[in-house]
């Protein structure tokens, strides 16, 4: 059995990459399957939860590969464990160029977690594009998936969207809530499949269809009947009504 690879990737900042980065390590691991982060992030919030509990004897590890400063090797620090099967790249902020090519060349699949608001859906929508016209997407045939994150009751539904994300026949696989779950996980260092059954059954279950879209156990539903909430939407969200396909990317970037 090979490494699968899985980017968590989004442009913008504060979209929920490290709770979902975290999370599916989570699940993993608790399954004994050798996991590894591999933390692009500065920041490195993915290595600081690594280190928050004593893992010593799991399948669990963390390597940091954030740009190099200072006096640290970084080619050592970002080493990868050779028995790891489940290898989970948390994004940062912004990646573009060379870091975002080097990323992607290691990636089977890319999710992308996406915040309820509408400047982070429209930002998410061009993410996605300018991501397909990657050759490199591409040649490798790399997946890619959208995850709606910190979901209220009373959020906008994500309906352009999923419009745009239908055009391009790409998944959008669950809505994460905005539950405190998530933040009592994340404060000690653990995550919902590692926590009582009873105490995050409902955040188990919605974050279920990332596990199995990452670990390819079934392919999420086509098209999910939904109750949806209708807002107002800005006039400029009417551009997420992308009505080109596939064939279409491809002879766009062809152009250039």
């Amino acid at each position: 059995m090979g490494m699968n690879t899985t980017l968590i990737i989004n442009t913008k900042g504060g979209s929920g990459k490290t709770t979902v980065t975290t999370n599916l390590a989570s699940y993993f691991a608790s399954r004994a399957v050798p996991t590894t982060i591999l933390d692009y992030d500065p920041q490195g919030s993915s290595l600081n939860w690594v280190h928050l509990c004593d893992r010593s004897g799991t399948s669990l590890f963390g390597a940091n590969a954030a740009p190099q400063k200072g006096a640290r090797i970084r080619s050592i620090e970002m080493h990868v464990p050779a028995n790891t099967r489940q290898l989970l790249i948390d994004a940062p902020a912004g990646a573009s160029g060379l870091l975002l090519q080097e990323m992607l060349s290691r990636a089977n699949s890319v999710v992308i977690p996406v915040a309820p608001s509408a400047f982070d859906i429209y930002a998410t929508a061009n993410f996605v594009k300018d991501l397909l016209l990657v050759g490199r997407i591409r040649a490798r045939s790399i997946r890619l998936a959208v995850v709606a994150n910190r979901v209220r009751s009373a959020s906008p539904v994500y309906r352009p969207l999923e419009r745009f994300l239908g055009s391009l026949s790409l998944p959008f696989l669950t809505r994460i809530s905005d539950s405190e779950v998530y933040l009592r996980a994340a404060e000690t260092g653990v995550g919902i499949f590692e926590m009582a059954a009873e105490a995050s059954a409902a955040e188990r279950e919605e974050f279920m269809p990332i596990v199995d879209w990452v670990g390819g156990q079934r392919a999420p539903e086509a098209s999910v009947e939904r109750k949806v909430i209708d807002i107002k939407q800005p006039r400029w969200s009417e551009n997420l009504r992308v009505p080109f396909s596939r064939q279409g990317l491809n002879s766009m970037s062809g152009s250039n």
